[in-house]
């Protein structure tokens, strides 16, 4: 059976593609052209950030604003009116940061209406600007080894600071801070606030940014309530799920401008705001002489419409500005804890090549133990890991669980998990010092958190860590992230199931229903890779770990679990040839890896391939056709900077060999005109390109099996 089959999404990714070629050098494939510049002006009455991606130009006279916010690639405008830079509470009193007055209409900013402008109502007054290097935040002690490449910490690129002085006695010095850069149309922005007065004052809340974007549908009536915006925002101000666009609805969200009156929609609802603000708080007190720093948001300006496209740059930013979301070891789940079992996961582990063991939940290991001699004991089994090449750790569960004492939980009505500590008590201060002090004693270099803080407030009064209610959230946030930090500067590797990426998180959940391992083995291989197909448009291969129980879970008896490993060995194969055919690695939970040498040589067959490509399947992630069980699927990996460019698989779902001409998308490989194409890696062929840099290919897959090609110049 014969049949030709180009996917749609293929073809919208051919079409964007098609527009790019034509292009001397698209930063997708080569960011080296785009360095970083920042220009201010001889008064200082405006600042230009720009790298030949991006653009953000700021005005600081009359008033501090941002007057543009451009795509140089696309040519978008996003800013359709002026709005203040900033926004603080100071001891209850709102106030705005800059801001300009007197645009006519909204819909648009005319220059000579900039010109013209007023100065909005503002106690401060800008001061200075000044460039600076880009600083990194915190330390990342690399594994190198774990990745397939090297990344740059802190990224590259540039900063500039505007400092503004306050009118008032009672008010703080504000510095706004921004960076751009290279290789990536992105922009970062926080606020830093010193306290130079000479009493205690209350930072009650803050607007980071507050941009009036140009709006991205035409709503008469009705409004869709979630429009597409082409700028994508996120920041290290993240907690209480798994997918980052939803986190980061605590940081910023996009909402309507009622001050827009000409808009098209009548109700004045279109949503064409951007307003990045905590939800609640901080409410943080500032002691004469110190100083408080926002979170960080940053903002990615999308070059396409096309759902592929998006999703590589996307990819781009994480890897640039979180680089040690790239780290993505094998990952050994040993479900007890017992030392002479975990010395066997030690023998198993160095026999495969597997990279690191975790102590999982149920297993019996207690990383909140104070006992010296308990801790000595895994100190023996961490160096005795290290000493095999791999990394030893623990598993704690933090959020959906009981503190010490009642007195000790979040004092909320409805807590995300019906319960749970408060980060800011006595407990949980001694929590996170005591998962501190036992990593760092036994040399640990895995951390996996389930269920950290998720966004509870908590409105007791007697907290060491907190107040009240109004800083609860902002105090346990930063706990949480101070952790991770902690973690990141010793080289400890964090699974997090929450999207903690710019505080020092390496990996959360792919997206997986637990229950579904219960299913029949051949149901699981399909939806695996249905769960990896889905979960990559919003997270690298390396940002989302997968789950592979090797002893039963959630029920399903002898058709759904894998041990005796042995004797489902095809099945076994199937679940390492669609992860590590994905550059996607699992959590495989169990007692062992192997039972027997047949089932050893598959393990070892599937470590040895990932390490041979490492450098491509830890790489960009193309979407060919998402699997359905009716016809093949597959994926496209990409590496454009690397020997190999490419490497594809392509899977079939059916109980007969198929075969299909596809046209395998290959602009994002970088390579032009011709392809050497080696099917399982074997007989290389050039394979002609087309003018869409498409390689077509006619491809015979067994039956229930996979095919891959390895695609270099």
């Amino acid at each position: 059976m014969k049949k030709s089959l180009i996917p749609a999404v293929v073809l919208c990714l051919l079409q964007s593609a098609f527009c790019w070629a034509s292009e001397s050098s698209d930063w997708l494939i080569n960011p080296k052209p785009y360095a970083s510049n920042i220009q201010i002006s001889d008064d200082s009455s405006v600042v230009v950030l720009e790298n030949g991606l991006a653009r953000r130009e700021i005005v600081t006279k009359p008033g501090a604003a941002t007057v543009s916010l451009k795509n140089l690639v696309s040519e978008e405008e996003f800013i359709r009116a002026t709005a203040p830079e900033g926004k603080l509470t100071i001891n209850g009193k709102a106030y705005s940061i800059g801001g300009l007055t007197g645009q006519p209409v909204q819909n648009y900013l005319k220059p000579d209406w900039i010109a013209s402008s007023k100065p909005a109502d503002s106690p401060w007054t800008f001061e200075s600007a000044r460039i600076e290097p880009v600083a990194k935040p915190f330390d990342w002690k690399k594994h190198p080894e774990w990745m397939g490449q090297d990344y740059d910490w802190p990224p590259k690129g540039k900063r500039v600071v505007l400092t503004f002085q306050p009118t008032k006695p009672e008010l703080p010095k504000v510095e706004i801070h921004y960076e751009i850069y290279d290789g990536i149309p992105a922009f970062c922005k926080w606020i830093v606030v010193t306290n130079t007065t000479d009493k205690e004052m209350i930072v009650d809340s803050f607007t980071v940014e507050f941009l009036k974007l140009v709006e991205q549908a035409s709503h008469v009536d009705g409004i869709l309530p979630f429009t597409v915006q082409n700028i994508y925002v996120v920041s290290d101000y993240a907690y209480g799920c798994m997918l980052p666009t939803l986190e980061n609805c605590r940081a910023g969200r996009f909402t309507s401008d009622p001050g827009y009156v000409t808009q098209v929609n009548y109700l004045k609802q279109e949503i064409c705001l951007l307003e990045c603000s905590p939800e609640l708080g901080p409410a943080q007190r500032l002691q004469p002489g110190e100083t408080f720093e926002t979170y960080r948001i940053y903002e990615l300006l999308f070059d396409s419409t096309d759902r592929q496209r998006r999703s590589l740059s996307v990819a781009r930013l994480y890897r640039t500005l979180a680089p040690w979301t790239n780290e993505n070891p094998l990952m050994f789940h040993k479900t007890t804890a017992n030392p002479e079992q975990i010395r066997e996961g030690i023998e198993q582990c160095k026999a495969t090549g597997f990279e690191m063991i975790i102590m999982s939940f149920g297993s019996g290991f207690n990383l909140e133990s104070k006992d010296p001699k308990y801790r000595a004991v895994y100190k023996q089994l961490a160096d005795e890991a290290r000493n095999a090449g791999l990394a030893l750790g623990g598993y704690s569960l933090t959020a959906s669980r009981n503190a010490g004492t009642r007195e000790d939980n979040v004092h909320n009505p409805s807590p995300r998990y019906h319960c749970g500590p408060c980060l800011g008590s006595a407990w949980g201060k001694d929590y996170h010092n005591t998962l501190k002090t036992f990593m760092a004693e036994a040399g640990f270099q895995v951390f996996e958190n389930d269920g950290p803080y998720p966004g509870d407030f908590c409105e007791a009064t007697n907290h060491p860590g907190h107040r009240n209610k109004s800083d609860s959230i902002w105090v346990q946030w930063k706990a949480q992230a101070d952790l991770y930090k902690f973690c990141r500067t010793n080289g400890i590797y964090v699974n997090q199931p929450d999207g903690y990426f710019f505080s020092g998180g390496n990996k959360t959940g792919m997206g997986y229903r637990e229950t579904n391992w219960s299913l029949p083995r051949a149901e699981q291989l399909i939806i695996e890779r249905q769960n990896i197909y889905d979960g990559t448009w919003d997270k690298t291969c390396s940002m989302g770990w997968m789950f592979v129980p090797l002893t039963q879970y959630h029920g399903g008896g002898a058709a759904a679990t894998i041990e005796p490993l042995r004797e489902h060995l095809p099945h076994y194969d199937g679940r390492f040839a669609n992860l590590i055919g994905a550059g996607v690695q699992a959590c495989y939970r169990g007692p062992r890896l192997y039972d027997a040498p047949e089932t050893l040589a598959v393990v070892k067959k599937w470590v040895d391939f990932y390490k041979a490509h490492r450098q491509v399947l830890d790489a960009d992630f193309i979407h060919l056709r998402r699997a359905d069980g009716r016809d093949w699927d597959g994926w496209l990996k990409v590496n454009p900077q690397a020997k190999e460019k490419g490497l594809a698989f392509f899977y079939n779902p059916l109980t007969e060999p198929i075969e299909r001409t596809i046209s395998v998308p290959l602009y994002y490989t970088g390579l032009t005109d011709k392809a050497t194409a080696a099917v399982n890696g074997l007989n290389p062929q050039t394979v002609p390109l087309d003018a869409q840099c498409n390689a077509k290919m006619t491809i015979t897959i067994p039956a229930e099996g996979y095919v891959w090609v390895l695609f270099t110049e």
